[in-house]
């Protein structure tokens, strides 16, 4: 379904991302682990084309879409649930969830994906009058992946979801993104918490200082010594 060949990705004048090749078949979840700083969300914001790719290639179903402009991406499918959750706080629950469905195939099933998303995530069902700035942290990242749900994607990738939130809300987070995937929907996962991301990933990438150094299912990954040493202290 995506296939990056050798990209390499600038921030200013630092290269941030070195030929780097990945691939993610239809209805994996394929996790991209490494430390913070490694170059993971400049990667996917590059795949979004929220970032400009200075060569290489990424295809999407055999379509060429580096530096295409992030609407079309999402046009095509990919659609990115942004580190920091980066809800509109002022707008309510249900608000940021209709205008989240733009393109017409998104809006065209709205009443369907609302189901989902509720059935998924019951709280903003009951929530769904509230002002999004309101809810508590968990909440707001259970509303961020149900937006992006709402975009009707091929593709969702995920950045950092469960940075700053309470364990038990981790938890949930990493059982939600399973289940999304096992619904169908194929899922790129960034992500520092590297047991709960290989736990649940078909297959993995360790990416380091902008350059994938590690590949392989996630049991493989989880087993690999470097990765032990590395990420799980062990």
């Amino acid at each position: 379904m995506l296939e990056v060949d050798n990209v390499e990705v600038f921030r200013g004048d630092i290269k941030a991302i070195w030929n780097v090749s990945l691939r993610v078949g239809e209805g994996e979840l394929v996790s991209i682990i490494g430390s913070n700083g490694a170059g993971k969300s400049t990667l996917i914001n590059a795949i979004s084309g929220l970032l400009p790719v200075k060569s290489g290639s990424i295809r999407f179903l055999g379509r060429r879409i580096e530096n295409e402009p992030p609407h079309r991406i999402v046009e095509y499918g990919i659609v990115q649930v942004p580190e920091g959750r980066q809800i509109f706080p002022e707008m309510t629950v249900m608000e940021n969830l209709e205008v989240a469905s733009v393109t017409p195939e998104a809006k065209k099933a709205r009443r369907d994906s609302l189901k989902v998303v509720f059935d998924l995530f019951p709280v903003l069902k009951e929530r769904r009058t509230q002002l999004a700035g309101t809810l508590s942290g968990g909440e707001q990242q259970m509303l961020a992946i149900a937006r992006g749900l709402m975009a009707k994607p091929k593709l969702l990738m995920f950045d950092e979801p469960s940075l700053g939130l309470a364990p038990t809300i981790v938890k949930r987070i990493f059982e939600v993104i399973k289940e999304i995937n096992e619904n169908g929907v194929t899922v790129l996962l960034v992500e520092q918490n590297v047991y709960e991301a290989l736990s649940i990933c078909h297959r993995g990438y360790v990416l380091e200082n902008g350059r994938i150094v590690l590949e392989g299912s996630g049991e493989e990954l989880l087993a690999n010594e470097q990765v032990k040493r590395a990420y799980l202290g062990l």
